[in-house]
């Protein structure tokens, strides 16, 4: 388990649901965890409250950062503070599929873009492009409806959107779900650097070989509780699945 009192995501007696044991838990700068567990045992509950997204039954979550820790009590301060969020069904809850690849990428940062009170169009395609080649992105031109792109490419372009805010800490909920081979690679390619950066992941995912595959750690959640973390030469298949099925390995 990370340190507590070291900068990153400190998550303190944290009740998930009524009657669960509380989880604590720190999330180490360039550290990558992993999540798994079978669906609806807390998972993708504990992520979103890790967001701000969803409000804890008891317990904290902060995030330290030069020092100082800053409570999260919900998704702006979340933001605010340097968590970012990609969320599992990009149609539903991440995309605006009646704007450009563009406005997508921008729309959380838009301030960024700002000159002398007014959007800047010329720094606003500057800081996209940043992105589109340290992600790869495959896209006709900036302006382009998002609906125009693959499905993996919508991926990077949210992820872009995200490490736009310069996040201490990325979330991501089952961030390969629905991509293609070439794209999951150059995506884990992407976090293991972040990682080297020094940023902390949190990582969903319901393909225990990707967990695998990226994290350092792994907690697996049953009936809303970390009902087994798994680290080093212990995390295989086998002791994970034992542990989401209430067995020992």
């Amino acid at each position: 388990m990370a340190d507590h009192t070291a900068p990153g995501l400190a998550v303190r007696d944290l009740v998930i649901a009524p009657s669960a044991s509380a989880i604590t838990q720190g999330i180490a700068p360039g550290e990558i965890v992993g999540l798994a567990g079978l669906d609806g045992h807390g998972q993708e509950l504990f992520l979103k409250m890790l967001a701000g997204l969803e409000q804890p039954l008891g317990g904290s979550i902060e995030l330290g950062v030069s020092g100082t820790f800053r409570k999260i009590t919900g998704f702006r301060k979340a933001v605010a503070s340097g968590i970012a969020y990609l969320p599992r069904d990009r149609r539903a809850n991440g995309i605006f599929p009646t704007q450009s690849v563009l406005d997508n990428f921008a729309v959380s940062t838009l301030s960024r873009d700002a000159r002398l009170g007014l959007i800047s169009p010329a720094a606003r395609k500057a800081r996209y492009d940043i992105y589109r080649e340290k992600l790869s992105i495959v896209a006709p031109r900036p302006d382009a409806p998002i609906t125009t792109l693959s499905g993996g490419n919508q991926q990077k372009v949210l992820l872009a959107r995200a490490l736009a805010l310069d996040p201490a800490i990325l979330l991501l909920n089952d961030p390969t779900r629905g991509v293609d081979v070439a794209t999951r690679h150059v995506l884990y390619d992407v976090f293991r650097g972040l990682a080297a950066d020094g940023m902390g992941l949190v990582i969903l995912s319901s393909e225990i070989e990707e967990i695998l595959l990226l994290c350092q750690r792994v907690l697996v959640f049953r009936e809303n509780e970390v009902a087994a973390e798994i680290s080093g030469e212990a995390m295989t298949t086998e002791s994970v699945i034992s542990a989401m099925f209430g067995r020992a390995a």
